[in-house]
């Protein structure tokens, strides 16, 4: 499970990375563009940390099970 936290950590941290950097650059600019790019990066940290957690809640509801 280690390594599935770490595929799935690596890209989350790079697309909320990305998401504030494209934040400031529009808050710095004014261009829409990055503003579109920030909520973007952001929708899809989003869903990656939610499928995280939804495969998280899986696992454990299958041990439980498995184990019961």
């Amino acid at each position: 499970m280690e390594f599935f936290r770490w595929i799935v950590g690596v890209p989350a941290v790079l697309l909320a990375g990305g998401a504030v950097l494209a934040f400031v650059l529009f808050i710095i600019g004014g261009v829409d563009v990055w503003l579109e790019r920030a909520r973007a990066w952001r929708r899809l940290t989003f869903a990656l940390v939610m499928f995280w957690f939804n495969v998280e809640i899986w696992r454990r509801v299958i041990l439980i099970i498995v184990n019961w």
